[in-house]
């Protein structure tokens, strides 16, 4: 089993967010490791305490962050919850099943949640725009085009179980939580403000408990992929759109939109955009072109969303304002290491994706 296990003790504390801490560690043999712990996992870590780290993924450089996790701090355990372990009333939700750190948590709409009873008839989205990205670098650029066109809409999150599983990890979600009614982890993924098993009342949740305007799907930050084809986590936002649309929501899909990439296969449209949406999703989402894109990359994306006009409308949407909406960002924007003037294109895309989903706030039509 690839998992690689050492022991430090704590040297320093870095940086605290909601839900992490991060800490320099010192390993037995005198090198330095940085490492992140959920304290609702594992308690708060001290200096000087003894730790338990899983270091694979940061040896082998996989992994946004680039952090040891630690596994526990055996010297000093953290306190048992305040509920009886052996009663449903806190919730039964059992999330990263099946592993040493597994949460029991309170799902949004199971019998000991105060939703219960709303969730339990809940069947319509009543026309919620909800926009779909596949990497989760997406989420402040959607936010920023929503803003700029209305700057007062409730958007809530989903984050998907496609890429880190706690919501703690996310240094950007973190930051937006002024900016979000809620985060519903749904899932394997969990940490957020509601906890939903399944992404379909995760979304009814949004609209019914949260009362959303509009909401976002996309898979946390850390996604996997192989290269290929169908190995990429953010495949699954092809099945979103689907559960958008069997629950009478308006699905808005965000494309990978890039002349900045290194990769062959991610520029112009990513080949993940093109998969989730062309061969993935069955129902049909608006596909969000933005205008002002470079001449050659706009031929480039005018030409890979052939095949999909058939399955999905392919729109253009202004940008007017948004490149001034996406530098007002109140998190900075990065996606694979670049910012926002080194892949405006895929940033832009995805403003522009928010920016028609406010505008179908407006329409009626939502």
């Amino acid at each position: 089993m690839p998992v690689s296990s050492q022991v430090g003790t704590v040297a320093g504390v870095r940086r605290r967010w909601v839900g992490a801490v991060e800490l320099d560690v010192t390993l037995v043999d005198g090198t330095s490791m940085r490492a992140l712990a959920y304290p609702e996992l594992v308690g708060v870590p001290e200096v000087g305490d003894r730790v338990l780290l899983n270091a694979g993924a940061l040896l082998m450089g996989l992994g946004t962050g680039g952090y040891a996790l630690v596994v526990a701090v055996p010297d000093r355990l953290p306190p048992d919850p305040p509920q009886a372990l052996d009663s449903r009333d806190a919730g039964h939700l059992v999330k990263a099943r099946y592993t040493p750190l597994q949460p029991i948590l309170l799902g949004v709409d199971e019998e000991a949640s105060p939703h219960h009873e709303v969730l339990a008839t809940a069947e319509d989205l009543d026309g919620l725009p909800v926009v779909t990205a596949d990497l989760h670098s997406a989420l402040p650029a959607i936010l920023a085009g929503i803003r700029a066109d209305a700057p007062q809409a409730r958007v809530a999150y989903l984050l998907t179980d496609g890429g880190a599983l706690p919501a703690w990890f996310s240094r950007t979600l973190s930051a937006l939580r002024d900016e979000l009614v809620g985060t519903i982890s749904v899932g394997q993924a969990f940490g957020g403000d509601l906890e939903a098993s399944t992404l379909h009342s995760g979304l009814l949740a949004a609209r019914h408990v949260l009362h959303a305007d509009v909401a976002v799907v996309a898979q946390g930050p850390g996604n996997l992929g192989t290269g290929t084809r169908w190995g990429f986590s953010g495949v699954a936002v092809g099945e979103a759109v689907n559960a958008v649309a069997t629950l009478g929501g308006r699905p808005v899909g965000s494309l990978r939109i890039s002349d900045a990439d290194p990769r062959p296969r991610h520029r112009g449209v990513s080949h993940h955009s093109l998969t989730a949406y062309g061969r993935v999703a069955l129902a049909r989402a608006e596909l969000v072109v933005p205008d002002g894109l470079d001449p050659a990359l706009a031929a480039e994306v005018d030409a890979a969303l052939v095949p999909l006009a058939d399955r999905h409308t392919v729109l253009r949407v202004d940008t007017a304002g948004l490149d001034a909406a996406l530098r007002r960002s109140p998190v900075p924007l990065s996606t694979m290491g670049r910012g926002l003037d080194a892949d405006h294109a895929y940033f832009l895309a995805a403003a522009a994706a928010g920016r028609h989903a406010a505008r179908l706030l407006g329409s009626g039509t939502a």
